[in-house]
Parts: structure tokens; sequence; C-alpha cells
């Protein structure tokens, strides 16, 4: 959904694409330098796959073979570097003819110095096989790509063109191998007006599918750059759980001085002024009563005060309400506090687990904090339900809208906690209102 809304308001006024063109792009694609630059890639690939393909041959089995030698290891590790090597060069290439931007494959983990160290990480690298499967698999598909793309594109502009073969050579065209002049000339022309016509559109149907088909080539072409020379799902996995365990140690850590903070400032303050007041207190209690008494009554104050303040923090961070009836009750909860009115709707077939309830509580929590302080709205709802594999929040407000997801911001912070569990948050709030969050977590049933 942040991808759709990306595309309806971030280019020109929600004008789509390519209106500013009058072409069709069936009509464009011949004369597009995307055309051209992909056409490029494809007569390339042949030479370049002819040199990786006679690298892999010659080297890999010529080191599979001396591995009854010592010289075995170190001449396929070098055939491994090698095909790595020549993999930096086809990403290179596949960045600048398709404009296809492939990260790095996961880097060489070398345990130790010295050259057994990194041909051991060389031969250990499941990026070093990937490499040479493409070396071997490129060399098929390039013979076939330049074949197929070359035999239309020729055909289709020597087709197209063929009224000026036709007009330039009329005696290899239709004279027997007379030279013809003058009323001649146009004579043979009109009286293969219509073979001339035919063929020419022929050409102009094959010269207007070709860029669609070259394109469709070099799809594969991508998808076998992006699949064997660029990082393998599991590092890119490793390396998104990484990140999210960063994010889930950030937020504890701020959401422990938050409660340090809050002690500190609020309920802890209390507590100290209160033991001040009880010490004078006992010091007059045999002088002046009177004066003992109503400083013990103004303590009493105190003390209640601090134990409202313990609560909201304790609710804050993981209210028992949440713990013993679940979500309906929690928000519920939570809404009543709200500055406006809110409907809460709970339909859920069974509790998520724990970890998952919380962060959707504390979501909510956040958001009906944000409409209370800023939205200026007057009613709010909240929609909680299970959609497949996923539990939905919804919250929606008809306040004044201009809520943005800017870094440093509320939303950003819950964007974030929601991101370290594979969770999604999309934010709609026009100017003027109104305003819709959306959050999506992954449904996992308690035990």
């Amino acid at each position: 959904m942040a991808t759709e809304y990306a595309q309806g308001y971030g280019r020109g006024h929600g004008q789509p694409a390519g209106t500013g063109h009058r072409l069709p792009a069936a009509l464009r694609a011949p004369f597009e330098a995307r055309s051209w630059r992909e056409f490029g890639y494809v007569l390339l690939s042949l030479p370049v796959s002819l040199l990786l393909f006679t690298w892999a041959v010659a080297m890999v089995p010529l080191g599979a073979g001396l591995l009854v030698t010592f010289l075995g290891v170190p001449v396929l590790a070098a055939a491994l570097a090698g095909c790595r090597g020549f993999g930096v060069l086809e990403r290179a290439r596949a960045r600048g003819l398709l404009r296809l931007d492939v990260a790095d494959p996961e880097p060489l983990r070398v345990r130790g110095p010295g050259a057994p160290a990194w041909m051991g990480a060389v031969l250990k690298s499941g990026a070093s096989w990937r490499h040479l499967l493409y070396a071997l698999v490129l060399l098929p598909w390039a013979v076939f790509s330049f074949a197929v793309a070359v035999s239309f594109w020729t055909v289709g502009w020597a087709l197209l063109t063929y009224p000026l073969w036709f007009w330039v050579f009329p005696a290899y065209a239709g004279t027997g191998g007379l030279q013809m002049y003058g009323d001649q000339h146009h004579s043979i022309y009109l009286d293969n007006a219509f073979e001339i016509t035919v063929t020419a559109l022929i050409g102009l149907l094959f010269t207007l599918a070709t860029p669609w088909l070259v394109r469709a080539l070099t799809t594969v072409d991508g998808l076998l750059v992006r699949g064997l020379l660029g990082p393998s799902l599991l590092s890119a996995r490793v390396v998104e759980l990484e990140s999210d365990r960063g994010v889930v140690v950030d937020t504890a850590a701020a959401d422990l001085r938050r409660i340090e903070r809050d002690l500190h400032d609020g309920a802890q303050a209390r507590l100290v002024g209160l033991a001040m007041d009880l010490g004078l207190a006992k010091e007059k209690l045999r002088e002046d009563p009177q004066s003992a008494a109503r400083m013990v009554e103004e303590a009493h104050g105190e003390v209640k005060t601090a134990l409202q303040e313990l609560r909201d923090l304790a609710r804050g961070i993981h209210p028992a309400v949440l713990t013993d009836r679940g979500l309906d009750a929690a928000l519920s909860a939570v809404a009543a506090r709200c500055t406006v009115p809110v409907r809460v709707e709970v339909d859920l077939p069974a509790r998520p687990a724990p970890a998952i309830e919380g962060i959707a509580y504390f979501t909510v929590s956040e958001l009906l904090q944000n409409i209370s302080k800023h939205s200026g709205a007057r009613s709010a709802s909240v929609d909680v339900w299970c959609s497949e594999d996923r539990l939905m929040l919804q919250v929606i407000d008809d306040g004044v809208g201009g809520a943005e997801v800017s870094p440093g911001s509320g939303l950003a912070g819950l964007a974030g906690r929601l991101d370290a569990v594979d969770g999604i948050l999309v934010v709609d709030s026009p100017a003027g209102g109104p305003t819709r969050v959306i959050a999506e977590l992954p449904w996992r049933t308690s035990a």
C-alpha cells in the first residue's frame, strides 16, 4: 500500500507516468535509448559469455584434476576467484546498460591469516559457486538471445527499408538484371507498389516488436545476474534480521530510558517529597498536632498521586488487563482515556502471541495519544481483525490531517518497531484530513 501511495502522489500532481509523450510506447520503442542499450547488452553478452565459459571449463577441470597434488586447491580457488572477478564486471555491465542495480554478494569470511585461509574461504563461499554456475549458464542463453535479437532486428529493418533498396537498386529488385533509367525506373517502382507496401508493413511489424522481444530477453538476463551474481536470499535475510535485532535493541534501550525518566521525574520525586513531609510531620506531632495532621493529610494525597502515576507507567509498559483479558478489553480501556470519542471493534479468532499483542497495544495507544494531542479530531475509530496470516490494525480520525512518517517523529518510531517483527505501517493523512493509519503484524497464536 505504501508503494501505491507513493505512485499516486509522487508524480506531477497525480498524473500517470508517460502522459507527456505524444507517441504511444509501441511506436517510440525502436528509437528509445533504452532499446538500444538493451540491444547492445545482448550483442556484448556473446563475446563475454565465450570468455567466461572458456575460463570456467579450462580452469575448474584443471583444478579438479590436480586435486591429487598440492596444486589442485590453489588452481581451483583461483578459478572461482576469477569467476567472482568477472561477476564484478557483469554487475557493472548490467548497471550501465540495463539500469539494474544489483548489490554485491556476501564477502568472503576469511578465518585467519595467510593464503590457505583465503583459499578455504573462496571454496566454502556459496557465492563463488553461483558465479561459476553463471559462467556456465550464460553461454547457451547468450547464443540463443543473440541469434533471436539479431535475426529479428536485421529482418525488421531490412524489410522496413525495402522501398529504399528497390529505388536504389531497381535492376536487382525486379528487372532481371537490366539497369533502368528515367520513366522506366518510376514505372517499375509503381508496378511493384503492392509488393513494396506489404514488405514494408511486415518490416514495420518486426521493427516495432523487436524492442519488446529484446526487453523480454534482457529480463531473463537480469534474473540471472540478480539471482546468481547478487547476494543470496539467505544472506539478505540474515542482514535484515541483524538490522531488525539492532532496531529491537535500540527500542528496548529507549523504553528503559523513558521508564527511568518517568520514574525519576514523576513518582520518585513525589516519594522523596513525601518522605520529607512525613519527617516534618513527625517533628511537629508533639508541638503542633493540628499542623502535623494537615501535613499527613497532604502526604496521603501525594501517595495517591504517586500510586496513580505508577499505575499509568505500568499500564504503558504492559497493562494487566491486556494479559488477563486480551486486546479487546485493553484497547477499550485506552480508548476510554482518549480526549475524543473512539469506537473500538476487535474481531479476532484467537489471541496472538504476547509479543505481537503487546506491540499492537502499544501501536494503538501511541496513535490515540497523537489523536488526543495533535489531530483536533471530533471522533475516531479503531478496528482490529485477522487477514490470513496478518494481524491488521486500522485507526481513523476526522482531524486536520498532515501526519507524516518523517525521521525522528513518533510515527517513524512506530514504523521501526513494527518493521523489527516484519510489520508494516502505512499512513494516509492528506492536509485537511481525515487520517487513516493501517498497521500489519505477523499473526502468531499464543501457546
